[in-house]
């Protein structure tokens, strides 16, 4: 036998569950589009490997040329 009536306290965490989600999904979706505006902003490699990391060897070109 199972109790099937909804005390107004559900309601009301039920909608403020429904606001901290949407809060949750905004911050992710600004926190996205943060880092695809900026990976898209460093186009080359070599700049987004140094932009706040130190360089690999790999990715420095031997000859001094880009």
């Amino acid at each position: 036998m199972a109790i099937r009536v909804e005390h107004e306290v559900h309601g009301r965490r039920k909608n403020r569950n429904y606001g901290v989600l949407m809060l949750l999904l905004a911050f992710i979706a600004i926190v996205f589009g943060l880092t695809v505006v900026k990976v898209l902003q460093l186009g080359d490699l070599r700049e987004f490997e140094t932009f706040d990391h130190v360089a690999r060897p790999q990715i420095v070109p031997q000859d001094g040329s880009e």
